[in-house]
């Protein structure tokens, strides 16, 4: 049977005050309704059926999976996130040390990896990942930062990237892309403006993605987006933020390789090209009597569902391990349900 997961809001400072509530068929308070989580965290753990329902724990236990909305009107921080053993590792260092687990100091809140797949529902801006060394040399002069890159030619990404996160100087801002001067406006003075040109630009099309594996730098821009990603809320930041910044711990763990364009498609039978094999993620067309076959794991809908839960506004729903479901149209407006499996 399916059951309605109730999300568990989070009002960060670069939200958007419309994206999550219209879609879910909320009222505006006027609130910056940054991220809505629907999960099983202890950070913001999920309900069933009604906002003071049982918890979704209740129901399933423990789930290893995180689905998100996300809703971005500024950047948000230039940061990474760990391997399983990064993060077994500094978790126990940090109880070690005794910082609690809500400090804002905290960067391992729990013991797991934190693998993430960002969808965009809008058009939805995004650094992701280091380009080729001559591809981010070009831009940095065609940016009149002739030392920077000279730094870079002379030298690898890992070297570049320590270096600048030293540096103190003004930058020139005249002849930066529109993406980096929003944020270089926002943060003038940010060591890591000097990193920013080194990563993939991308503007995802709605249904594009963003795959983010262990170690990847990234930092999102703006729109309005579906994540998921493994059931951790781990962190590390290098900048555009004025929340905690460690670039030692962040130096130590980041993927320092370039890589190819970072967009990604679904395949032909819908499935996105996961980061982890604990998740899987499938958009499907929504189509009268498509079947969902059981699965022996739970699954997270997210769509217009048609039976007695719904009215047609989309909504996160718990499909149980073992169910199967048969889509309906009721009113013929089509659509697209996101399938979130967790394996």
């Amino acid at each position: 049977m399916l059951r309605r997961i109730i999300g568990a809001a989070q009002h960060y400072d670069w939200g958007d005050s419309v994206s999550i509530p219209l879609l879910l068929g909320m009222p505006l308070d006027g609130n910056t309704w940054a991220e809505m989580w629907f999960g099983t965290h202890h950070v913001a753990p999920s309900h069933l059926d009604t906002p003071h329902g049982p918890l979704l724990s209740s129901e399933v236990g423990e789930m290893t999976m995180l689905v998100k909305l996300l809703a971005c009107a500024k950047p948000l921080s230039l940061q990474t996130h760990p391997t399983t053993q990064q993060a077994i590792d500094g978790f126990a260092q940090e109880n070690s040390a005794s910082v609690a687990l809500d400090s804002p100091h905290r960067m391992y809140r729990d013991p797991s990896d934190k693998p993430e797949m960002l969808i965009a529902l809008t058009p939805f801006e995004a650094l992701c990942g280091f380009q080729p060394i001559q591809q981010s040399v070009a831009l940095l002069r065609t940016m009149n930062w002739h030392n920077e890159a000279d730094v870079l030619e002379a030298n690898d990404i890992a070297h570049y990237v320590t270096w600048a996160m030293q540096q103190s100087t003004p930058l020139t801002t005249s002849a930066l892309p529109e993406w980096l001067s929003t944020i270089a406006s926002l943060h003038p003075h940010d060591p890591a403006l000097r990193v920013a040109p080194l990563l993939h630009h991308v503007t995802l099309q709605p249904g594009e993605a963003i795959s983010l594996p262990a170690g990847n730098l990234h930092a999102y821009i703006r729109g309005f987006g579906l994540e998921v990603m493994k059931s951790s809320d781990n962190v590390i930041r290098a900048g555009f933020t004025s929340k905690f910044v460690n670039v030692k711990e962040l130096l130590s763990i980041v993927d320092f390789s370039s890589i190819d364009i970072p967009v990604i498609r679904p395949d032909l039978n819908g499935h996105y090209a996961s980061p982890t094999s604990a998740f899987d993620v499938q958009q499907l067309p929504w189509k009268h009597g498509t079947n969902l076959p059981s699965v022996p794991v739970n699954r997270i809908l997210f769509g217009p569902v048609a039976n007695e839960l719904m009215n047609g506004t989309p909504e996160m729903v718990l499909l149980p391990a073992n169910e199967e479901l048969e889509l309906g149209d009721p009113d013929g407006s089509g659509g697209v349900l996101w399938v979130f499996t967790q394996n």
